[in-house]
């Protein structure tokens, strides 16, 4: 009897999932496909870039499907989720563990649908973003990853706790959060701000990482580009937020950060941003480049949870020069000031213009004037590189010769220092950081 009641139970949750799903597919919205000029490649591409290479960096593909020092594409990127950790796939054309044998429309569900060859996908997957892009780009993207070598690399069994690792599930989470809807572009708008609304939703998927997510790790849409936190980095917020977000960034500072991940007397890109500009945003047209730049300019301001006001004019760094500080505030701990002096001062300078590279500046970058310090301890761990124009600026990471205690002490001095700011940083932070996920 017992077994009866529990197989009962099993086809009911069957039949309830499969009337949902079809509910789902009759009655999901797409709307029309996007056209050129909103979608598709810019018109001005270089000479040697196909359209289909050109939308696969705009869309931010290989920053995901590379492992770390792996081939590119060949996917097992490990990312740590709440409730486990999943691997990004493979998209080489190998047709045994990549993409060699699927059709056309396997890969446009995939992309669009969040359904891919074992099931449901998981929104780490930013299916709930790309489903606005046009088939005619998503099947420019799968030709240019046909043209690629193929890699026989099969992608590590993802590990999550239950329930979370029954794929079936994804069918409720998609009836409650998943809008399968094409991009409109805006009558009201002009071609450059709907080509950056594109840009920056479908292909580029900004809010995936700078929005936070509710209860159900949906992005909340009422915090649009508000900023969180992601694989123990901050995304900060980029709204048109004068104080919390990029409202009062010139335009020539966002185009530099977008480009070259540098925003002069601003910050520079660092960690998963770091690689979203080194893999796709440096690689846009100056025109696309524009275009975004003036779809942000129009995002609704929000001041988000936990963000950061930089002060671009702390007492001490106008007190300094580059070779000696001036008179700080206070130092409860003189720890971290030494360990600056030691092994920091040297390239980033008491003035924060930095000597070797502006990317090493510190003036007003939000990382130190964060109180949390959560993307200056990761940078102060592990740090951060990125490769611009063939050209690769690198911090090193002090995780191996640093205690937690001292990561703690210099990172409090020098949001203290450079950012006006009493930091909060603990030793044991930095133990739980230098724990979680690297990138």
């Amino acid at each position: 009897m017992k077994f009866r009641k529990l197989a009962g139970g099993a086809v009911a949750i069957v039949v309830i999932v499969a009337v949902a799903f079809v509910a789902y597919r009759l009655l999901k919205p797409e709307g029309p496909e996007p056209t050129p000029p909103i979608a598709g490649a810019a018109q001005d591409l270089p000479d040697d870039m196909s359209r289909g290479e050109y939308l696969t960096k705009a869309a931010d593909c290989a920053a995901c499907h590379t492992e770390k020092g792996g081939t590119p594409f060949a996917g097992g990127r490990p990312f740590q989720l709440p409730f486990g950790t999943i691997y990004a796939t493979n998209l080489t054309p190998d047709e045994e563990t990549g993409i060699g044998k699927w059709s056309d429309e396997a890969f446009v569900a995939a992309v669009r649908e969040g359904v891919g060859s074992e099931g449901h996908l998981y929104p780490a997957m930013p299916y709930t973003s790309y489903t606005g892009m046009s088939r005619d780009d998503i099947l420019a993207i799968k030709a240019y990853l046909e043209s690629l070598p193929p890699v026989n690399q099969p992608t590590p069994e993802n590990s999550l706790s239950f329930p979370f690792n029954q794929r079936w599930g994804m069918a409720f989470w998609n009836l409650a959060f998943f809008d399968e809807t094409r991009f409109t572009p805006d009558s009201d708008q002009s071609d450059a701000w709907n080509r950056g609304a594109y840009l920056a939703g479908p292909l580029g998927h900004c809010g995936e990482c700078h929005t936070p997510r509710n209860i159900g790790f949906a992005m909340q849409s009422h915090d649009y580009l508000a900023g969180t936190e992601v694989q123990g980095w901050k995304a900060y917020n980029t709204t048109s937020d004068s104080l919390y977000g990029i409202g009062s960034w010139s335009d020539d500072q966002l185009r530099g950060y977008l480009s070259r991940g540098h925003a002069p007397g601003r910050s520079s890109a660092s960690g998963p941003m770091a690689e979203v500009v080194e893999y796709s945003l440096q690689h846009l047209t100056d025109g696309d480049i524009d275009a975004l730049i003036a779809y942000l300019r129009s995002v609704e301001p929000e001041q988000g949870d936990r963000n950061v006001t930089v002060n671009v004019t702390p007492a001490a760094v106008e007190a300094s020069n580059a070779v000696l500080p001036g008179d700080d505030a206070p130092v409860e701990d003189p720890h971290g000031r030494r360990l600056f002096e030691g092994d920091c001062a040297g390239c980033h300078q008491w003035n924060g213009i930095g000597r070797q590279t502006e990317y090493a500046s510190l003036g007003g970058s939000s990382s130190v004037n964060d109180p949390t310090g959560t993307a200056l301890i990761q940078v102060l761990l592990r740090g951060t590189s990125i490769e611009i124009d063939g050209v690769t600026q690198r911090m090193p990471g002090f995780g191996g010769v640093y205690s937690d205690t001292d990561i703690a002490a210099v990172a409090n001095y020098v949001l203290a220092h450079f950012g006006d700011k009493e930091g909060t940083v603990t030793a044991d932070e930095v133990a739980e950081r230098r724990a979680g996920p690297a990138h």
